[in-house]
């Protein structure tokens, strides 16, 4: 099993979002490296850090399953989407998603400035400056540890 962060701004889609919804298509990664972790590296039961990015303060919200094989991004397809990808064809796609079920949201949010002030984090790329992907790989013990700062049991 690996394990994930996933960013994504509270409101467009928070961690009560997919609670709600509780699976969801992880659409609209226009980044190659992103799109790469979720094609070639993500499998179904990876877990992942649920991270509220651009809120006040940006943190750590809870926890989201990899619930399905990896399948093409329908609104690289779609011309009303701002997503839509005008070289992408039907038969070559260029971005892939998988599917995120909900598992998890945590009692207290733990926060970014929380996460960078733990020495056992320093190397989590959430924590490395100018690192922005959507989604980034967490080693288990980054993601163990932010377990722990969120008050909850691995």
């Amino acid at each position: 099993m690996k394990y994930w962060l996933i960013k994504s701004e509270p409101d467009v889609f928070s961690i009560d979002d997919l609670k709600k919804v509780k699976r969801e298509a992880w659409d609209g990664v226009r980044n190659y490296q992103a799109r790469n972790f979720m094609m070639k590296e993500m499998k179904p039961g990876d877990l992942a850090l649920f991270y509220h990015s651009n809120a006040k303060p940006p943190g750590v919200a809870g926890i989201a399953k990899v619930a399905g094989e990896t399948y093409p991004d329908p609104t690289q397809f779609d011309k009303r989407s701002d997503y839509y990808d005008s070289k992408s064809k039907q038969d070559n796609p260029r971005w892939w998603l998988v599917d995120f079920q909900f598992v998890k949201k945590f009692k207290q949010e733990v926060p970014l400035d929380a996460l960078k002030a733990d020495n056992q984090l320093s190397e989590m790329m959430v924590c490395q400056k100018g690192t922005r992907l959507s989604i980034t790989p967490v080693q288990a013990k980054h993601y163990e540890r932010v377990l722990k700062l969120a008050g909850e049991k691995a």
